[in-house]
């Protein structure tokens, strides 16, 4: 019977345990957005001054940074629809290794990317990001380029 009831708390306390808190992404979710009208959102937003993306002529823009960050390309982790929304909204929240020198961040170690939350309207913001999620193709990680013998 001990066995039982102690079976019964650890179950009741493992469920509860996984219960999403307020600060849960659980349940958010954007509408769908328009790749087109998210590449013209790209442009307007002059956001080739500091991003380079393969297809889009950056030459005519002068730079705002010591070497443009590349957008796209190849990657070894799917870049989900969450991580672009952040990336926007708030770019200081992941900042790449490469990036963490001076010319990218600011004096606090923040990204020097502007803010544009006050700026860009919802449907912009999705908009975008459904145009530069396909930019990210997928290649895993390969270890090593010999061949692989299994006898």
């Amino acid at each position: 019977m001990k066995i039982k009831l102690l079976i019964l708390a650890s179950l009741s306390l493992l469920f509860t345990a996984c219960t999403p808190g307020p600060e849960s992404p659980k349940g958010f979710s954007l509408p769908e957005g328009d790749a087109e009208a998210g590449k013209l959102v790209f442009v307007a937003y002059q956001c080739l001054a500091c991003h380079s993306l393969k297809g889009l002529d950056d030459s005519k823009t002068e730079s705002q940074l010591p070497k443009k960050v590349f957008l796209g390309g190849d990657v070894n982790t799917t870049k989900t629809y969450g991580e672009l929304v952040t990336s926007i909204i708030n770019p200081s929240h992941k900042i790449a290794l490469g990036y963490k020198r001076e010319g990218y961040i600011d004096q606090a170690g923040q990204s020097r990317m502007r803010n544009y939350n006050d700026l860009m309207t919802v449907t912009e913001l999705v908009d975008l990001v459904a145009f530069l999620q396909p930019q990210y193709n997928l290649k895993p990680f390969n270890r090593s380029n010999y061949p692989h013998y299994f006898p």
